[in-house]
């Protein structure tokens, strides 16, 4: 269990985010009062638990703590809403779309002689305001991002964040994973799953070691951005500290962020800004198509098992257990497809005798389906998504002169977000900074054309 040092910096953290806006711009501030907890905070479960609310952890602590405090220093200076139709829509869909799921999930689920309980009113207020506090990054980095200087602040966070971070991964790498055991006194997962290789993957303070590799992609792909857009001896160091993370993600031994990581540098590194946007459009088009794709049988399950064995029999069937519990939480979803079947695990299967829960959810997708259904699932994915397809629209009608540089890695960042949460739940406080600062960018460019020629009509470009 956690020990009080654990409760005393989630207590502190609201501190020390008001120093932080007090002494640094307003991009910087923000930006590290999630980072920072993100990075260092103690993991779930420690967490404060008040009665109608949801439990207040490391990613809805500083969330909330930061909004109130932009709202007390700034003031309401800012639209809180997205400026676009289908911005709002999504928002207030995605906050107030658990009202619906629990209106329909009003009666007891019986698996043989175990029962979950009803959701009521105490799941509505609770389940509202976790789905309001999980947005504010987004609406916040929406307003405060949406600019070249919020994208650079964006990316060398990341980057020195990673470099920062990269000594207690590469201390877990070699003496295991233990830090969060000595500094908050319990482990946050399975010890036996950061083995791999004969040696430790690192997880350090975050939820599992796919999520510290997943950071470590993330941070050398930073580096790789903002080594495009400075003079040449700030180049290289970027350059260099780019190259150093890439080389901690490969200790981090997880080849999906390796794989990522691979397919990433080059696009970053090479290409023009339009290719750039175009490829992270087809990423995102891929994600939130996924669920549908997988319905209806078109994902090509046996060519990815005999690729995976190809590499490691291990990793195969470590995939292939997921795509099984793929199909059966898909088939429980499919009973309750347009709400969901809300929280208390109703969205998984059961033992009969002992209640014990026989289904795994991996991925973020599966996750809302069974949760939030349809519905719930579009509203989110919709938001991750929905900045990336903005910007590469109003790119396109934009003076190319006066667009940031760093534009094209941020879309390739978020876009390569949102398919990780097809296998894994990597939805943090950080995609939502990246999608609100694209978004929030994409309304920028808009309000620049209608300004300039006036409102032009809805159409979409091909992507190819």
């Amino acid at each position: 269990m956690p020990n009080a040092f654990a409760h005393l910096m989630l207590a502190l953290w609201p501190v020390i985010t008001l120093v932080m806006f007090r002494r640094w711009p307003v991009e910087r501030a923000l930006i590290w009062s999630l980072l920072g907890a993100y990075l260092f905070l103690p993991p779930p479960p420690a967490a404060f638990d008040f009665p109608l609310m949801p439990p207040l952890t490391k990613q809805s602590l500083p969330s909330l703590a930061t909004f109130l405090i932009c709202l007390y220093v700034y003031g309401r200076r800012w639209p809180l809403l997205p400026e676009t139709s289908i911005g709002k829509a999504l928002v207030l869909i995605f906050v107030f779309s658990p009202v619906l799921t629990v209106i329909t999930n009003s009666e007891v689920v019986f698996f043989g002689r175990v029962s979950i309980q009803a959701l009521g009113l105490k799941d509505i207020v609770a389940l509202t305001v976790l789905q309001f506090i999980l947005i504010l990054p987004f609406l916040m980095a929406r307003q405060i991002l949406a600019s070249q200087t919020g994208q650079r602040e964006l990316l060398l966070a990341m980057f020195v964040g990673g470099l920062i971070y990269s000594i207690p991964m590469l201390a877990e790498v070699r003496l295991s994973p233990q830090l969060n055991i000595k500094i908050y006194g319990y482990f946050q997962h399975y010890f036996e799953q950061m083995i791999r290789d004969g040696g430790f993957r690192p997880i350090v303070f975050l939820y599992h070691g796919l999520w510290a590799a997943f950071l470590a992609m993330t941070t050398a792909m930073a580096g790789f951005a903002l080594s495009r857009q400075e003079d040449m001896r700030m180049r290289l160091l970027y350059l260099l500290g780019g190259l150093y993370l890439f080389g901690v993600l490969i200790l981090c031994k997880t080849l999906g962020s390796l794989i990522y990581g691979t397919l990433l540098a080059p696009l970053i590194l090479f290409l023009p800004l339009g290719m750039q946007l175009r490829i992270a459009s087809v990423f995102v088009i891929v994600a939130i198509s996924y669920p549908v794709l997988k319905g209806a049988g078109l994902v090509p399950v046996d060519w990815m098992l005999d690729q995976a064995a190809r590499i490691d029999p291990d990793r195969a069937a470590s995939l292939e257990f997921r795509l099984g519990n793929e199909d059966t939480l898909l088939e429980r979803a499919a009973e309750k497809p347009l709400f969901g079947w809300g929280s208390w695990g109703r969205n998984h299967i059961l033992n009969p005798v002992t209640g014990a829960i026989e289904t795994v959810t991996d991925g973020r997708w599966i996750i809302l389906l069974g949760v939030y259904g349809w519905v719930g699932y579009l509203a989110e994915f919709g938001l991750v998504c929905l900045p990336v397809l903005m910007v590469w629209r109003e790119v396109g009608r934009a003076d190319a002169a006066k667009l940031t540089p760093l534009l094209g890695p941020t879309a390739l960042l978020l876009a390569i977000n949102a398919l990780d949460m097809l296998p894994n739940a990597t939805l943090t406080p950080l995609t939502w900074l990246f999608a609100g600062s694209l978004f929030g960018y994409a309304e920028m460019l808009r309000g620049q054309r209608d300004r300039t020629y006036g409102p032009v009509p809805l159409g979409w470009r091909s992507i190819m």
